[in-house]
């Protein structure tokens, strides 16, 4: 099962895959994204990256972003903290 779900050109993720990132449980994100506190960005890949979009959650000093398909499948996550940033790895 895959962490994003693409629906109409709009990306579901799983909530279980932030909270991972940032120490929080699903619970925990929910409420701060309802708060404000998580926010997020996606951006639509052009030339080579066509066909791929970045998602990016952004909480306190961290931002977890994530590389999917057209059909939602997880090509690589890494995370930043404070401007340095850490590629997590692909996913298969």
């Amino acid at each position: 099962m895959s962490h994003v779900t693409v629906n109409a050109g709009e990306f579901t993720v799983d909530a279980n895959l932030i909270a991972a990132a940032f120490a929080l449980d699903q619970a925990g994100v929910q409420a701060r994204m309802r708060a404000g506190e998580i926010t997020s960005r996606c951006a639509t890949g052009i030339g080579e990256d066509e066909g791929r979009f970045q998602l990016t959650f952004h909480y306190q000093t961290r931002a977890l972003r994530l590389i999917v398909d057209a059909s939602g499948r997880v090509l690589s996550k890494g995370m930043e903290v404070r401007g340095n940033r850490r590629r997590v790895g692909a996913e298969a």
